[in-house]
């Protein structure tokens, strides 16, 4: 399964073992995302990048894993006060660092694939998906310029 600009979900084979490297929740877009990285890129976030003014490696890859949000109830929690917890699968979102493939966005080729949870198949996000996308390697890069200063990665890598 491929995007136009080449981008495949085969690129990031074993994501489910990544390592963490931290949470987010968007209340507006009503998810709970987990964001993992590859080795490569997780070495270079324990060396000090971005902040130590190195821009990742090529090689680096991230991924923006989506929940729909579900509330439970079983004990030992209480009615008045359920936790949040990932529900359905939504979408798998990822970024990989390659310069030479997408020079023209700063080294960043972008993806999302949209999750159907009745058939347990992923499709590549379209100007249906929520976000609605070009779905190209280039979709994430406008976005992403707002972090240009940070080598276009919105997520730090939090104190362990």
């Amino acid at each position: 399964m491929q995007i136009p600009g080449g981008l495949a979900f085969s690129e990031i084979r074993g994501y489910e073992q990544w390592q963490v490297v931290g949470p987010s929740l968007t209340e507006a877009a009503n998810v709970i995302r987990a964001i993992v990285a590859n080795p490569v890129m997780i070495k270079a976030y324990q060396e000090g990048v971005p902040g130590n003014g190195k821009p990742f490696p090529d090689g680096s890859k991230i991924v923006k894993l989506e929940w729909r949000p579900k509330k439970i109830t079983d004990p030992p929690f209480s009615a008045s006060t359920p936790d949040t917890v990932p529900g359905d699968l939504a979408e798998v979102e990822f970024i990989l660092k390659d310069s030479k493939r997408f020079s023209d966005t700063h080294g960043w080729g972008y993806a999302m694939f949209d999750y159907d949870a009745a058939s347990g198949t992923f499709a590549p996000a379209t100007k249906a998906s929520k976000p609605p996308v070009n779905n190209d390697a280039k979709c994430g890069a406008a976005c992403h310029t707002l972090a240009a200063s940070k080598d276009y990665i919105f997520t730090a890598y939090p104190k362990r």
